[in-house]
Formats: structure tokens, C-alpha cells, sequence
């Protein structure tokens, strides 16, 4: 859990843009209850909840969208544009370019101007609170894992075995079918990107392998600080 605010404030001449956004975000589950107060760092925000969005990801899992603003320090009509925002960072991707699932967010606060407000100043500054607290609570990159079967003659069985511990699987069993033994594993999807040559190889185009999408898994942490990086090094290129 984690909170952040930012504010979009931009002038050129004539109407201005202007929104700031207080947030927080935390990791969401099936049926938590609703939250009454957060302490973090020390300090402690009571939560007034005036309305709740549940959105069913196109990707999968959750947004719980929550306005708890007080006061009317934001307008209600910007709401849409904040929500808007959020799930855009979301879609992009804040940790390492692959989508966000299963958050709560919670606006708690902010600020408008009279004149310069608008959906997009809040739209803006909504994406940039969302990644700066969404980096900060701890997210966990999740990977798809797959059923492996791998029917493989048995004087090949130790290397299809080493192999594919090489790549991360675990195996579920050994059986003998039709003369073959047939190997069940689980995967990760990355792993199987050159299973099929590798596999042809290793046994002179002797085994064959099926493959049906099981569940996702947490990344183990190295592989996460990595894919952390190469996706930080790509967006500083792209700037």
C-alpha cells in the first residue's frame, strides 16, 4: 500500500490547466471490506467513501476505484477523468510495460481552479499519482505459467529433463505411453519462446510436446528487479 499526489499545472496564455490528484493504492482480493482509515508513514487518513467502481479488466482481475473525496475539493464531474486516467497507467503498464490487475484506488483528496480545470488536467494528473504510488506499494510482476506434455523416446529422457530445469519448469510426473515416456511439467510461458527447436534437437526430431495455459504466478524476484530495469532503460530512451 502506498499513497502519492501529484498536480498538473500548465499555462501558455489564455485558459491554463490545472488539477491535482491525492491518492492511494493497494493491492485488491475478492470480497475485502471496504476501508475505513489507512495510517501510513505516522499518519493516519479516515476514508468517507461517496462512491465505489468495480471494473473488470479487458486483461483480467480488478480496478476498485474509490471516491473519498471531502469537502469538494474535487468536483464530482471530474471523477470520470481521474478514473480515466488510472486505468490508462494501468494498461500501459507502470512497473514493466506489462498490464496492472487487481488494485484498489482510493482519492482522498486534491485541488481545482475555478478557471483552468478540466477532464484532461485531471486526467494527467491522476496517471502520474497512480505510477508514483502504484511503484511504491510493492507490486508484484506475475508471469503465465503452462501445462507442459512432453512425449519423448526414454533414451532421451535425461535431457529433455535437465533441459527443461534449465528453463525454470517444475515436473509434475513421468509416465510410459505407446512406448514413449510422457513428461508433465508446468512453465513459464517466456521459457517455451524456443522450446520447439530446442526440443527437436535435443532428440533428432524424435519427442513432441502440448501446451495448455494453467494459471499466473508471481516472478521470482531477480527476474522482476530485471525486467524492472530493462523496462526503466527503455522508457529513458524513448524520452
Amino acid at each position: 500500500m502506498a499513497r502519492a499526489d501529484y498536480r498538473h499545472k500548465k499555462q501558455s496564455g489564455g485558459a491554463g490547466q490545472f488539477g491535482e490528484v491525492h491518492l492511494i493504492v493497494e493491492p485488491y482480493t475478492d470480497g475485502m471490506p471496504d476501508p475505513t482509515s489507512f495510517t501510513i508513514n505516522g499518519q493516519e487518513f479516515k476514508m468517507n467513501i461517496k462512491s465505489k467502481e468495480e471494473k473488470d479488466l479487458e486483461w483480467g482481475g480488478k480496478l476498485v476505484f474509490i471516491n473519498s473525496v471531502v469537502g469538494g475539493a474535487i468536483d464530482m464531474r471530474f471523477m470520470p477523468a481521474i478514473l480515466k486516467g488510472v486505468m490508462e497507467r494501468m494498461e500501459q503498464g507502470p512497473l514493466t510495460g506489462s498490464y496492472a490487475r487487481d488494485v484498489r484506488v482510493i482519492v482522498y483528496d486534491g485541488k481545482m481552479h475555478p478557471v483552468d480545470s478540466n477532464e484532461l488536467s485531471f486526467m494527467l494528473a491522476a496517471r502520474n499519482a497512480f505510477s508514483a504510488a502504484f511503484k511504491e506499494a510493492g507490486p508484484k510482476v506475475l508471469e503465465p505459467i503452462y501445462d507442459l506434455e512432453v512425449l519423448v523416446p526414454a533414451d532421451y529422457m535425461g535431457d529433455v529433463m535437465s533441459d527443461l530445469q534449465g528453463r525454470r519448469a517444475i515436473i509434475m510426473g513421468m509416465d510410459s505411453e505407446n512406448g514413449y515416456q510422457k513428461l508433465t511439467a508446468k512453465i513459464p510461458l517466456k521459457e517455451l519462446a524456443s522450446y520447439s527447436i530446442a526440443l527437436s534437437s535435443l532428440t533428432g526430431g524424435r519427442a513432441s510436446f502440448t501446451t495448455q495455459f494453467s494459471s499466473y504466478e508471481l516472478v521470482p524476484n531477480d527476474i522482476q528487479q530485471e525486467l524492472i530495469k530493462q523496462h526503466e532503460a527503455e522508457m529513458k530512451d524513448e524520452d
